[in-house]
């Protein structure tokens, strides 16, 4: 009975030590980040390092069994509820990314707590091509329009408390491309996803106008907000603009930016909905 149960014992024990020092590695990362960042508003051109990093997505994906656990081969489902008075558009734009990367059995339901939606909100994954058993998808993504204050997202529903706003679930959804980034382009990421929530999309109009000015510089320098790459930033920040309605006053930069996202068809179907 010791010997059969070695395999499994070892797999357990492999497993754990690659999630051990996959969290020293973030945590001397993230140490390494404090000690040459002294402040928040520190002159640091990270310019260089950005474009040395490797920020391209992977096309293999990630390991989704192990960011997201395995239940016994059952299909791992992830759970959106969302309110239609304001649909998550990045989230929306994530979902077509990632059914270009895994196969997704794709759901939209509505709550009790609506009254109603637009049509075109229920149809925004489009139409399931093909049927197939669960068993036969990577991943199931099922949006809820329901009354709540913001975004929430769980991928173990017994289990977990949800994931909330919207800026929080575009990065979990484009950490499943697997993608590795050193811990400056990391920061930068999170810094561009937070500005484009809570100054472009919620701030007032002179918030606003100061980060139209940040992202013309920065994307003056290069294609994309962070480096050379298409990042979860871009996507946010794309979406923002489109619900704070100043897209149409954006600087010269911004606007050969929009128009670089909006030559990628997951842009182009969530423009879809904005007509």
């Amino acid at each position: 009975l010791q010997e059969e149960a070695d395999p499994s014992l070892q797999a357990l024990e492999s497993r754990q030590d690659e999630i051990l020092k996959r969290l020293y590695e973030l945590k001397s990362a993230v140490d390494g980040l404090s000690k040459m960042i002294q402040t928040p508003d520190a002159d640091f051109d990270v310019t260089n390092v950005i474009q040395t990093d490797e920020c391209s997505l992977k096309k293999n994906g990630a390991d989704l069994d192990l960011m997201l656990g395995k239940d016994y081969g059952a299909l791992k489902d992830i759970v959106i509820n969302a309110n239609p008075s304001l649909p998550p558009l990045s989230l929306l734009v994530l979902h077509s990314l990632l059914c270009e990367r895994y196969k997704i059995l794709s759901a939209v339901h509505t709550h009790s707590s609506v009254k109603s939606v637009p049509e075109n909100l229920l149809k925004c994954f489009g139409e399931q091509t093909k049927k197939q058993p669960r068993h036969e998808y990577q991943l199931g993504f099922t949006l809820i329009w329901k009354d709540v204050p913001k975004p929430q997202m769980k991928f173990s529903i017994q289990t977990m408390c949800p994931i909330e706003g919207e800026g929080n679930i575009a990065r979990f959804l484009f950490s499943l491309f697997g993608q590795k980034y050193s811990a400056v382009t990391a920061t930068l990421v999170d810094s561009w996803v937070d500005t484009a929530i809570f100054q472009l999309k919620e701030g007032s109009s002179k918030e606003r106008g100061a980060v139209l000015r940040s992202m013309n510089a920065a994307l003056g320098k290069t294609a994309w907000l962070v480096g050379n790459e298409l990042t979860v930033a871009d996507i946010v920040a794309w979406c923002a603009l489109q619900q704070a309605g100043c897209a149409n006053a954006a600087p010269a930069n911004v606007q050969k930016w929009m128009k670089s996202c909006e030559n990628l068809a997951p842009f182009s179907s969530v423009m879809k909905l904005l007509k």
